[in-house]
């Protein structure tokens, strides 16, 4: 049995979503609600109690404001768990490379992401993100939250050392890689998405949080990314997060991420952007 999980906190997104999912997932199923209207819950908690209040042997995470497109996606997700007994997580977004640098799962070239959703820009602008697929399920490090199906084990939990609604799907994922389970995208799942996530001052907070808890196990890519890709991706990860913090006005953070930058390379000339930044 398939058990679906929904954080909730608007009760009109989640009738049309329980009908939805009643109508597509083509399977035995449970809908496990966690009322968060009265945000008593963090994101971790709340998913915490829906794994508490479920049975099913896959679980699946869904954020409320989705629609799912593709029938019988229950019976394609049963199906891939069941062919590969090396997967924990199954989602339809993420990155096959996760810096050790604070970032969002997306800050990667485009080629090392694999994505099919459509997604909803604004009021009136929708795109289809389908791309980064050479195959069905490609093998990624970090997936998005928007949809997770997860092999229900026992010792993996989301992380309640962290709160708020940020980076729940990061710390999940990092949880089954160091469990030794593979995470894969598949595009053989489509849902329709009608919200864009933002990069708020919890956000940074929460990630500089993540970071320093999952340091041990940070970076993280696939075989098919070359060692040097990945060391200039930290570098321009590094410089992307300081000037967000330096944005969100956070600046003894900001300076103690740039003297740790500073550290790896410097003589650099982005120190000099940075530094004008700061002074402002």
């Amino acid at each position: 049995m398939l058990s679906v999980i929904i954080c909730s906190k608007e009760p009109d997104r989640l009738t049309e979503l329980r009908t939805n999912i009643l109508s597509t997932i083509g399977v035995e199923n449970e809908i496990v609600v966690i009322d968060n209207s009265a945000n008593n819950y963090s994101i971790f908690q709340a998913y915490n109690e829906g794994i508490k209040r479920s049975s099913g042997e896959i679980l699946c995470f869904l954020h409320e404001d989705i629609i799912l497109h593709t029938a019988d996606w229950g019976k394609i997700l049963l199906e891939l768990f069941s062919i590969r007994k090396d997967v924990g997580l199954i989602g339809v977004a993420g990155s096959k490379i996760k810096t050790r640098t604070p970032s969002a799962w997306w800050n990667c070239p485009q080629t090392y992401r694999a994505i099919n959703i459509l997604q909803h820009i604004d009021k009136k602008t929708k795109d289809h993100w389908n791309y980064g697929f050479n195959k069905a399920e490609e093998e990624v490090v970090a997936l998005d939250g928007v949809f997770m199906a997860a092999l229900r084990d026992p010792e993996i939990r989301f992380n309640e050392k962290l709160s708020g609604f940020h980076n729940y799907d990061l710390s999940f994922c990092l949880d089954y890689l160091k469990a030794g389970y593979k995470l894969m995208v598949t595009s053989n799942i489509l849902l329709e998405h009608y919200s864009m996530g933002k990069l708020n001052q919890s956000w940074y907070e929460s990630s500089l949080k993540l970071h320093n808890q999952y340091k041990d196990c940070l970076p993280q890519r696939t075989g098919d990314i070359p060692e040097d890709a990945a060391k200039r991706l930290e570098f321009s990860n590094h410089i992307i997060f300081i000037e967000g913090l330096l944005h969100k006005r956070m600046k003894k953070q900001a300076i103690r991420e740039w003297l740790s930058l500073l550290g790896k390379n410097p003589v650099a000339r982005v120190h000099y952007k940075i530094l004008k930044m700061l002074l402002k």
